[in-house]
């Protein structure tokens, strides 16, 4: 490895809130990052309550269901990023943040992608509209849009349905500027979606420390 691809991973390294799993784990020449939650640390919301949430695998259409980092040059065209890609599939990425994001509040007795038992007591459903960067004239932009909803599983109601966009501008197409928005955006998002969670569910979020 040259001494310029240590001092890129070694700057990729020092991004706030995204990790690289490792350079040899990606496609020829790709770098594989990881998204991260915006916290980590227990979060207390007072009286525990006892069910069960469990996060589906997000849907969404095939050119996002991939480890490659979308980025749309127009409307009309998709493109991927040459040296970079996710250590999972967007839709598994999505899923992971918000079972770590939701995880961290005690107001579930459990948060997965799987029920502890026969099935859960609540399931959020999702499907991902936009998980890429994309340029507009000079604005480089990064987008995450979401559509959820958050279902009862005893009766297959719907509790509550939320659409989440979110947009983060990026300085350049470069993946060294593109990789701390998609990180922003991500961290964004999970929180929208868990304190949209914990309200539909009967949690206020200004009580939780």
């Amino acid at each position: 490895m040259h001494r310029s691809r240590f001092a890129l991973l070694a700057l990729f390294a020092l991004l706030p809130g995204c990790s690289i799993i490792s350079a040899l784990e990606g496609g020829p020449d790709r770098d594989v990052f990881e998204l991260r939650a915006p916290s980590f640390e227990h979060t207390s919301c007072g009286r525990r309550h006892q069910t069960e949430l469990v996060v589906e695998l997000p849907k969404t259409r095939g050119t996002l269901d991939s480890e490659r980092i979308m980025i749309r040059p127009s409307a009309l065209q998709t493109q991927y990023l040459p040296d970079a890609e996710w250590g999972d599939t967007v839709p598994v990425t999505l899923q992971r943040l918000l079972v770590q994001g939701l995880g961290s509040y005690d107001s579930f007795s459990h948060v997965g992608r799987a029920p502890l038992g026969l099935a859960g007591d609540y399931a959020l459903i999702s499907e991902i509209d936009a998980f890429n960067a994309q340029i507009n004239g000079d604005a480089i932009t990064v987008r995450m849009a979401v559509k959820a909803q958050l279902v009862r599983e005893m009766d297959a109601s719907v509790v509550s349905r939320e659409a989440f966009d979110i947009e983060i501008p990026a300085a350049s197409s470069k993946t060294a500027d593109l990789i701390p928005a998609f990180d922003l955006a991500g961290q964004e998002l999970t929180a929208q979606m868990t304190q949209w969670a914990l309200r539909a569910t009967g949690v206020n979020p200004s009580s939780c420390r």
